[in-house]
């Protein structure tokens, strides 16, 4: 998502299939099979997988009767705009498969604004994330008097202003150019762009990186002083638990974004375009970004206890609802189309007598 937003405007399109200047019909096939089916299956499992965390979260708010937790705010914050860069998906697959962008000018500002905001704003919200758990664990006292939960909506909205401006100048300036087919063309060059993706790089993955990395450090600290100290022994098992989920995020998180940021700045030079594997290289990046989208609902809620619990709630109450509806429509079927045989004594009226008695 990142390559095709924030380094040449579509490096897959251009440089892969160009609109059929002399890459070859296998990097042809690669763009009209390949990248469609594992877009589509980032898409299908993304979707899934964000609409679950969000039923599940509305679910503990309306089984709980009280404002959802201020990590629920954020989890739903950072579903939405992993749900609106999944959105983004089709548009770029689409330009890929076909070797043009065939959707026009506004599309390919809207699409390229809207990729960079909700990327922005997942990272950003990643990081808030790290800093609420962190003021959670190590500081309760100041974090319950400060009511630090409920302003967390507040923050969710403050989050989108940076990330809507690194997106401005994907509106204001990105443009459809015109060879022989229609190509999203990045819209800057030269020191523009490199100052731009310097920008990018820094704000929207290197400092919220170092946010990430930070908190949960200090989280691992106080945990492991609180356990030297014997306050909790029962906090052994809760830190080694940190220790591996923070280590897995941070591993994750640098795989998905730092080969695509690594890529922008390779494009920058102008020489990576000409190795031949070029083509292999970009797709995996491209991938690797795509599926951000993916894992974040994996790592911060399938991994925690209590979202196993809900959704195991989940299922149960589905299936309640699915078995007495079963139950009910074989009721009434079973009613409606069973002939029963007369039977006077339920009738209001007493039985005629029969002649002769």
């Amino acid at each position: 998502m990142l390559l095709m937003n924030n380094s040449d405007g579509g490096a897959l399109c251009n440089s892969s299939s160009g609109g059929g200047q002399g890459n070859g019909t296998d990097g042809t096939e690669v763009n009209k099979f390949l990248v469609p089916m594992l877009d589509g299956l980032i898409l299908v499992t993304g979707l899934a997988g964000h609409c679950l965390v969000i039923s599940i979260l509305a679910g503990r708010r309306r089984r709980g009767g009280m404002p959802p937790h201020g990590t629920d705010t954020l989890l739903l914050a950072l579903s939405a705009a992993d749900l609106l860069l999944l959105l983004c998906l089709p548009f770029h697959t689409t330009a890929i498969a076909l070797g043009s962008w065939p959707f026009g000018s506004f599309l390919c500002k809207a699409v390229s604004f809207l990729g960079v905001a909700c990327s922005s704003a997942s990272v950003f919200t990643l990081a808030a994330l790290a800093v609420t758990r962190y003021l959670t664990v190590v500081h309760p006292t100041w974090s319950y008097r400060s009511r630090m939960h409920s302003r967390l909506k507040l923050t969710v909205a403050l989050l989108w202003v940076p990330a809507t401006a690194l997106a401005a100048p994907q509106f204001a300036f990105r443009m459809v150019a015109v060879s022989s087919v229609f190509h999203c063309f990045a819209f800057l060059g030269g020191l523009s762009q490199l100052v731009y993706s310097t920008a990018l790089f820094l704000f929207a993955f290197a400092i919220p990186l170092g946010v990430i990395v930070m908190m949960y450090a200090k989280i691992y600290c106080f945990l492991r002083q609180k356990r030297l100290l014997g306050h909790a022994p029962q906090l052994e098992r809760y830190q080694s638990q940190v220790t591996h989920t923070s280590a897995l995020l941070v591993l994750v998180f640098t795989l998905c974004w730092l080969p695509s940021y690594g890529l922008m700045f390779s494009l920058l030079g102008g020489k990576i375009s000409s190795i031949p594997s070029y083509r292999c290289i970009a797709i995996f990046v491209r991938l690797l970004a795509s599926s951000a989208a993916v894992v974040n609902p994996v790592l911060y809620m399938f991994m925690s206890n209590k979202f196993r619990r809900d959704l195991m709630d989940l299922g149960r109450e589905r299936w309640e609802g699915c078995r007495r509806c079963i139950v009910g429509c074989k009721g009434v079927v079973g009613g409606r189309d069973m002939v029963q045989p007369f039977n006077p004594v339920e009738l209001d009226t007493p039985p005629l007598p029969l002649p002769g008695f």
